[in-house]
């Protein structure tokens, strides 16, 4: 399991490229990470919704209700053209940070 400090920076990022393709709600996104990561890493529910919240105060997502009629409605999120260019802004930027931080790492025997 990979700690949660390590991959903060990115949290945008990597909801950002789940909503690239289709709109989703939080607990499918959530699902999605974890199942990727082959559950290596997980994101908080509190992490998760601070992240929708800040996206979406930015620009870079919308929020619309789902029409489910059992229960509570679903919030679905849907990436904006906005979203996109922040996207491909920080795919350059963890090219950079990740040829940075090579540089300092090296395998201990």
């Amino acid at each position: 399991m990979i700690s949660s400090d390590v991959i903060r920076g990115y949290s945008d990022t990597i909801i950002l490229y789940l909503l690239l393709e289709n709109d989703s709600y939080g607990y499918e996104i959530s699902k999605k990470i974890k199942e990727m990561t082959d559950e290596k890493f997980t994101m908080k529910e509190t992490t998760l919704y601070s992240a929708f919240n800040r996206l979406s105060k930015n620009g870079y997502i919308d929020s619309y209700h789902g029409t489910e009629t059992q229960g509570k409605r679903r919030t679905y999120y849907k990436i904006t053209p906005e979203g996109i260019t922040y996207y491909k802004e920080k795919c350059k930027e963890w090219i950079l940070t990740k040829e940075i931080i090579e540089k300092f790492i090296k395998e201990m025997n």
